[in-house]
C-alpha cells in the first residue's frame, strides 16, 4: 500500500510504499477523518482509493465497494453528458480502511519529536501569490492608500531576450488606479 503523507505548514508531500501489512495494522478498520497516533506524530486519514481506482466516500460505512445512486454534484460522480437531474448508480469505496486499498492519503495534524526527511525539515515556498488587489493588501497588511504594485515584485520574473532585460509580473485584478477612476467617470 502507498501512503501519501502531507504536511500543510511546510507545503511538502511525500509518498511511501509499505508492503508489510503488520506495519499498516494501526490504520485498518479506521474511518476517513479519524486520527491515528504514530511515534509522536498524529496522522489524520483524508481518503484513498483501491487497486481499481475507486475512491473512498465519506459516510459509506463499509470497507468494501458499493454501488450508490448518485446525482450530479455528488462526490465520485461528475454527471457530464447526462440529462439534467438524472441519477446513476456508481461504484464507490466505503470510508473504512482495509488492506484492499492501494493508496491512503494522510495529513500530519501534530508534529512529533524528530524530523521526517523531505517532509517536515524543508519548507516549500508558495510559487504564486494572490493576484487580486484586496488579497495582496490582506497578505501584506496594507491600507487602502498603499500602492499594491510594489508588493507584486515578490513574484516578478526577470529574463533576457536578445540582450535586452525584460521583467514580467502577473496582472493585478481589481486594481483601482487614477486611470481606472478617470475611465469610470467618463462613462
Amino acid at each position: 500500500m502507498k501512503l501519501n503523507i502531507a504536511y500543510p505548514p511546510t507545503g511538502c508531500q511525500k509518498k511511501l510504499e509499505i508492503d508489510d501489512d503488520g506495519k499498516l495494522r494501526a490504520f485498518f478498520d479506521k474511518r476517513v477523518s479519524a486520527e491515528v497516533d504514530g511515534e509522536g506524530y498524529v496522522f489524520k486519514i483524508m481518503g484513498g482509493h483501491d487497486k481499481q481506482g475507486f475512491a473512498m466516500k465519506q459516510g459509506v460505512l463499509t470497507n468494501t465497494r458499493v454501488r450508490l445512486l448518485m446525482s450530479p454534484g455528488d462526490q465520485g460522480f461528475r454527471g457530464h453528458g447526462r440529462r439534467s437531474g438524472e441519477r446513476r448508480r456508481k461504484s464507490v469505496r466505503g470510508c473504512i480502511v482495509s488492506p484492499d486499498l492501494s493508496v491512503l492519503n494522510l495529513v500530519i495534524v501534530k508534529k512529533g519529536e524528530g524530523e521526517l526527511p523531505g517532509l517536515t525539515d524543508e519548507e516549500k515556498p508558495r510559487m504564486r501569490g494572490p493576484k487580486r488587489a484586496s488579497r495582496i493588501r490582506k497578505l501584506f497588511n496594507l491600507s487602502k492608500e498603499d500602492d499594491v504594485r510594489k508588493y507584486v515584485n515578490t513574484y516578478r520574473r526577470t529574463f533576457e531576450v536578445k540582450g535586452k532585460k525584460h521583467s514580467k509580473a502577473p496582472k493585478i485584478q481589481r486594481l483601482i488606479t487614477p486611470e481606472s477612476l478617470q475611465r469610470k467617470r467618463r462613462r
